[in-house]
This record gives structure tokens, sequence and C-alpha cells, in this order.
């Protein structure tokens, strides 16, 4: 799967936010939506909110890295959204990497040997 396939259009983000699936917990929410294609697109939302663009920008960082590496144990053909959350900022890289493939095997987007 091709990581680097992500969502920029306005128009994906909110129609993923309207019609997607979710789910959240303390780091994380994560959005998905059937996209119709053999690859994943991913996007990341880290508000204003959270800090500088040195602090959301790390936070980004770690988010992309962690759908990097889990990105061989996920389904293909799906939109995704991850958006941070305000305990994001101060956790660990662990703590997100598991509240990720939390949220994502509760939506079902984890492949079924990797559960």
């Amino acid at each position: 799967m091709n990581v680097r396939c992500t969502l920029k259009k306005n128009s994906d983000f909110r129609r993923l936010y309207a019609k997607g699936k979710s789910s959240a917990n303390r780091y994380l929410v994560v959005y998905c939506r059937r996209n119709g294609r053999g690859v994943n697109r991913m996007g990341y939302t880290v508000s204003a909110k959270l800090g500088g663009a040195v602090v959301r920008n790390r936070v980004r960082r770690r988010l992309r890295e962690i759908a990097r590496l889990n990105a061989p144990s996920m389904k293909t053909g799906w939109d995704i959204v991850v958006v941070a959350r305000s305990r994001a900022v101060r956790s660990e890289y662990r703590e997100l990497d598991r509240a990720y493939l939390d949220a994502c095997a509760a939506l079902g987007l984890m492949r079924e040997e990797e559960r």
C-alpha cells in the first residue's frame, strides 16, 4: 500500500466527517469511509488549539509514522482521517500507536490475520 496517497481537499475531509464511520479514544478520533480504489488515502488533522507549529508538526509526524508502520496490517480501499486530540501532544509514542490500532480495529480496518 502506498501511504503517500493523501487527502488534501477540504471536500474530502467534510465528506468523511459527515458520512464516514468514526471511532474515538483519549488521544485520537479516526474517521473512515470506502473509497472504491485499491489504496488507502490518509488525512491528518491537528488543530491550532493544540499548540504552535512545532508542536502540531511533531504530532503530525508521529501520526504519519504510525500509519506508515502499520500499513501492511490494514485493509485497502479506504479513506481515513486521523484527528489528534489535546492529550496526543503530551502522550508517548507507544500510547499513540496503541490508540491508533485500537481505533482502526474498532472500525474494522485491520486485516483478519492481524487482529
